[in-house]
């Protein structure tokens, strides 16, 4: 029998005991062994939805994970297959259309074709609600899943190390889309740095937020910051090395003269407009993006960049993680002239941002929608100990019958001790 972790609505978690089945040609059997929670997983959890893709049936989360392979089914062409029972493999859980059960090899998906099968129509991603019938996810003890997508794990790597290879996928991506990595071949695991002397500027100090700055830094990047309203989530960062410099704007003074002299603008248009009985939509614009702006200028000012008023001071590269609307406003500000906005975190659908700012100074918006082609890379990343102390992300462990526990620590974002909760990791059986 098959232990697992089913989630039927808000908060509606259950463990159940369901049947094994035997892997179909070109797919095998993993026995899960380490799934680490990701923020989707907790939407689910707490909503029953992540953004528009709402739960129509019961589901098995989580989709970052590892395990050891218990069964292998040779190909329908007879082709041997590269994994055997007992390798120990990382599981990337996005099936495009070309290695799904109803598709033959041949797919003419130019999305799978042209490598970007992240992006192809059809896939299905397990853990997500986007199709239907969903896909379980790991949060179980036995997944059949395509060989193609299991990675084998380097000699000596955990499998709770093993699984951050998918949020970590999802920095690569980011990376390679802004330039600050080559995109090699699929199976090349080569880093192909190109941030050298990059200043870089994080949102979000949340699991990706936090491998985006441990990846900037060891791609070369000179200057990493990391803005976050949550402030035991920028002293963790911190006090673990991953960053030079935290920034929270509601902690932070604004000590510049310039900024001081645009934030009493501000508070000049604010009470101004406040005299109003309701404000105009675009003086509520307004508002908005002048307080973005003075967060860009507060956030340059902490950095030690000169704000002056022609703006070549600035960030090369914005790793946007938290999907809120005043970060990414922000994050458009704070990049140079000529630099780039990676739209990483999932957040507010639909947002209002200062487009002129974006295409008066040529600042690249760079769409990231999860990965392709990044597991090899990723795992010797963290096999190589670059990403020194990423060990430490993972704050909780535990077992899968105390799945829905996890979840409840993971919502609270610190333990029944007081501790900040980081990364929670769920042990199979």
């Amino acid at each position: 029998m098959n232990t697992a972790a089913v989630l039927h609505g808000a908060g509606h978690l259950t463990v159940e005991q369901r049947p094994r089945t035997t892997p179909p040609p070109g797919y095998a059997e993993v026995k899960i062994m380490s799934t680490t929670l990701c923020g989707s997983d907790l939407h689910y959890y707490a909503h029953g939805r992540n953004g528009t893709f709402a739960l129509r049936h019961p589901l098995v989360l989580g989709h970052e994970a590892a395990g050891v392979i218990t069964a292998v089914t040779p190909s329908a062409n007879g082709t041997p297959s590269p994994l055997r029972v007992g390798q120990r493999v990382a599981i990337e859980c996005g099936i495009p259309c070309c290695l799904s059960q109803s598709s033959s090899s041949s797919s003419d998906c130019k999305f799978c074709k042209s490598g970007r099968y992240n992006l192809c129509p059809r896939l299905r991603f397990c853990s997500s609600a986007k199709t239907h019938p969903h896909l379980d996810g790991t949060l179980q003890n036995y997944l059949v899943h395509p060989i193609q997508l299991l990675h084998p794990l380097p000699t000596g790597m955990s499998y709770e190390l093993g699984a951050l290879a998918e949020p970590l996928g999802v920095v690569i991506h980011a990376a390679r889309r802004a330039g600050l990595m080559a995109s090699p071949s699929p199976s090349s695991t080569s880093v192909g740095a190109n941030a050298k002397g990059a200043r870089v500027l994080v949102f979000g100090a949340g699991a990706v937020g936090l491998l985006a700055c441990m990846l900037a830094r060891a791609l070369g990047a000179t200057q990493v910051v990391c803005v976050d309203v949550n402030e035991g989530r920028l002293q963790f960062a911190k006090q673990a090395g991953f960053v030079d410099q935290i920034f929270n704007p509601l902690a932070s003074t604004s000590p510049s003269s310039s900024s001081s002299s645009s934030s009493s603008s501000q508070s000049s248009a604010a009470s101004s407009s406040s005299s109003s009985p309701s404000p105009s939509w675009a003086d509520q614009l307004a508002a908005k993006m002048g307080s973005a702006k003075v967060t860009a200028e507060r956030i340059m000012h902490a950095a030690g960049m000169d704000n002056d008023e022609v703006g070549e001071e600035g960030f090369d590269v914005v790793f946007e993680c938290s999907g809120a609307e005043p970060c990414i406003q922000a994050g458009i500000y704070a990049a140079r002239l000529g630099g780039k906005v990676l739209l990483v975190g999932m957040g507010t659908p639909n947002v209002s941002l200062p487009l002129s700012a974006a295409a008066c100074r040529e600042v690249d918006l760079i769409g990231v929608f999860r990965y392709a082609t990044t597991y090899p890379a990723a795992l010797a990343l963290l096999s190589s100990g670059v990403l020194e102390g990423v060990e430490k992300m993972i704050t909780h462990t535990f077992d899968l019958d105390q799945t829905k526990e996890a979840f409840d620590v993971m919502k609270r974002g610190v333990d029944q001790d007081g501790r900040l909760v980081v990364k929670v990791c769920v042990r199979g059986e």
